[in-house]
């Protein structure tokens, strides 16, 4: 597979007058003294403390701190890279994983970290039913894994198999290229087996519109990573501590706060008093005035996908002519020059071009607002009969591939106006309502969302979108599923390549959406923090973030 770009883009460091105001002491590795409390300021609450049961990129940043995968990232790259699986071996017919485990990790309730932990994570997952197995909670699992006990000739899994407390065997029913890059999730994070059963993991309850979680998702995560759960304040903030018994290296960082602070102005003012140490998301006005107070300033590496959905549910979106008219009426350079990033790349697809599978010579519907008239004109469209469109986005949230949806819905919306289009705002908060309404329900219109890579496969942007039907493209095509199906498990990566291609393709002349953006996603921090882990797909680890003496 084709690695992401790796430069991060690290603003010049200078000691300002905007010093750590946080209390709390740690011992730095060369022997000075650091704060050791490190605040973050995250966008949103955590959807959820149990990364199986969520999706959401702050529940995943929390998470990574806290949870562990048998497989990890290189650092700067998606590509896999051991972690508690210190190697694996395939078989010749691409169906069987044997993981050798690191040995002396215990999770942070103390029960051992070995092959039966492994094996109670992963019959965990395949046992789910109703709403745990649903799109709502378990929707990692359900787009890869496909199917569960109670469907067995639609899983991907099989069974899991330990061989002494260091060697484990995962067997799949079918082939899956991308499986060893997908352990690296958050959601596939090894869990206590203990902390789950003792306060009911799986007790989730609601429906998929509002769940309810378990005692464990709230109040008891339990893995193997550097830090430990302290406390959950809904609303305020997350908090976690150093774990002492943790098998690899502790860092400089021995308290992390995420506080929610859901206003973009508000997260910088932060910042500039020293209230908190950094924060993600930075808006693209906001970023040179930065750097030039001194702040240290690092850009990620555009591992991202900003699109506008179509929900086919939706009777006027069934028409592939009112698709092509909308794809048509979108100017994506004027929106990344209006209000996405700098170092935003325009989208020809749904995933970057450093993703195996690309295709340089995709279909594209560049901006013609007067094709798109005729197309809408075409589909029985006019003045004295436009096309009316509920629009849904959500309000006070930052994401990494949409910084500012309020912005985005603008200037998409007044570019759809031009053309003749009426849109009828519909906003929600981003979680849970927004995310539910879009990925669970059908209650929706054409909509903003997007995605942050999770690992350096084409199924994890083409088949988590299209790989099967869902509510939120509201579409049924066998031939595209079979075709992803297909491709998913094929191990050559040349003949891989050129069915992604394909693939891409049809999804071009499908037009189940408009790709629109790669935003490239900035940081600032307090001037103390010289390097910080940035990860094209976020997997950073605050353990390993370096602090100024």
């Amino acid at each position: 597979m084709v690695a992401s770009a790796a430069a991060l883009v690290i603003g010049a460091l200078a000691l300002s007058a905007c010093g750590s105001q946080r209390g709390g002491d740690g011992e730095a590795e060369g022997g000075g003294d650091v704060d050791g409390t490190f605040v973050f300021a995250a966008s949103s609450d955590p959807a959820s403390l149990d990364p199986a049961f969520a999706q959401d990129g702050e529940t995943f940043r929390v998470s990574r701190q806290i949870f562990e995968g048998l497989v990890g990232t290189e650092p700067g790259t998606p590509d896999p890279a051991p972690l508690l699986a210190e190697s694996w071996e395939v078989s010749d017919d691409s169906l069987s994983y044997t993981f050798a485990l690191k040995e002396g990790v215990t999770f942070h309730d103390g029960t051992p970290f070995n092959a039966e932990a492994v094996c109670a994570n992963f019959e965990r997952w395949y046992n789910w039913e109703g709403l745990a197995a649903s799109e709502a909670l378990g929707y990692y699992y359900n787009k890869l894994f496909r199917g569960y006990a109670s469907s067995p000739d639609a899983a991907v899994y099989d069974s899991c198999t330990p061989d002494g407390d260091a060697s484990v065997t995962i067997a799949l029913k079918k082939p899956f290229a991308g499986f060893v890059a997908a352990l690296s999730l958050p959601a596939f994070g090894m869990q206590s087996p203990t902390a789950m059963e003792e306060y009911g993991a799986d007790e989730v309850g609601g429906t998929a519109e509002a769940p309810t979680l378990s005692e464990y998702a709230t109040a008891h995560p339990t893995g193997t990573g550097p830090y430990k759960f302290d406390e959950w304040s809904p609303g305020e903030q997350v908090t976690l501590s150093s774990y002492e018994d943790y098998w690899g290296d502790a860092g400089q960082i021995d308290e992390i706060i995420f506080r929610t602070i859901d206003d973009e102005t508000a997260r910088r003012q932060a910042l500039e008093s020293g209230s908190i140490d950094g924060y993600d998301l930075v808006g693209p006005a906001d970023t040179t005035a930065l750097e030039e107070d001194g702040y240290t300033m690092v850009s990620r590496p555009p591992f991202t996908i900003l699109y506008l959905a179509f929900n086919q549910a939706i009777p006027e979106l069934q028409d592939p002519k009112v698709r092509e008219a909308l794809s048509y009426a979108i100017d994506k350079d004027a929106l990344i020059s209006q209000v996405l990033p700098e170092g935003t790349e325009k989208a020809t697809q749904f995933m970057p071009d450093s993703v195996n599978g690309w295709n340089p010579d995709v279909t594209t519907y560049d901006y013609d607002p007067e094709k798109a008239k005729a197309l809408l004109a075409e589909a029985g469209y006019d003045e004295a009969n436009p096309l009316e469109l509920t629009f849904n986005y959500p309000v006070n949230v930052s994401r990494p591939y949409m910084p500012n949806p309020e912005q985005i819905f603008t200037v998409l919306s007044s570019q759809l106006s031009d053309v003749g289009v009426v849109t009828e705002p519909e906003t929600d908060a981003w979680n849970p309502d927004y995310l539910e309404k879009i990925t669970a329900t059908a209650d929706h219109g054409i909509h903003l969302l997007g995605w942050t890579g999770d690992y350096n496969d084409t199924d994890n942007f083409l088949g988590v979108f299209f790989g099967q039907k869902s509510s939120e493209w509201g579409f049924d095509n066998p031939e595209l599923f079979a075709a992803l199906d297909e491709a998913r498990g094929v191990a050559d990566l040349e003949e891989q390549s050129a069915l992604y291609e394909d693939i891409n393709e049809t999804v071009a002349e499908f037009i189940p959406g408009v790709p629109l953006a790669h935003p490239a996603p900035t940081l600032a921090f307090d001037p103390r923090v010289e390097s910080y882990p940035a990860s094209p797909v976020n997997d950073e680890v605050f353990s390993e973030i370096v602090l100024s003496e």
